[in-house]
């Protein structure tokens, strides 16, 4: 498994912009799926963005199509989330994932084998 370290969140206007990373180390990151989640209080925890290891896949929640872009760096053992023109409904935990392989069904989380701690997002209006 991988242990993965998130940063980056922070408070930021509505219409502004935030960029979060996660470094994982621990094992070979290059075959890891990565993702990241949001979990606001009082909420399930949802599924945001996630990318494939090896394909370079993305895939995205409406939610934040055409706002939000994963990307990752296998050179540095980190996968990124830019997360621009943000909306109040965007304030929660956001945690990195990662799993092996490709999940079947990139938004559920008992896909992923490994998480991060969580950095915090608030966007005020």
């Amino acid at each position: 498994q991988v242990q993965l370290v998130e940063s980056g969140g922070g408070l930021v206007q509505a219409g502004g912009s935030l960029r979060l990373s996660c470094v994982a180390s621990g094992s070979t990151f290059s075959t890891y799926s990565m993702a990241w989640f949001r979990q606001a209080p009082g909420k399930e925890r949802e599924f945001v963005a996630g990318i494939s290891w090896t394909t370079y896949y993305a895939d995205y929640a409406e939610s934040v199509k055409g706002r939000f872009t994963i990307s990752r760096d296998n050179a540095k053992n980190s996968v990124y989330l830019q997360m621009n023109n943000l909306k109040p409904d965007d304030t929660s935990v956001y945690y990195c994932a990662a799993r092996r392989g490709r999940p079947m069904n990139w938004s559920r989380g008992d896909e992923y084998e490994s998480w991060g701690q969580g950095t915090q997002v608030t966007v005020s209006s």
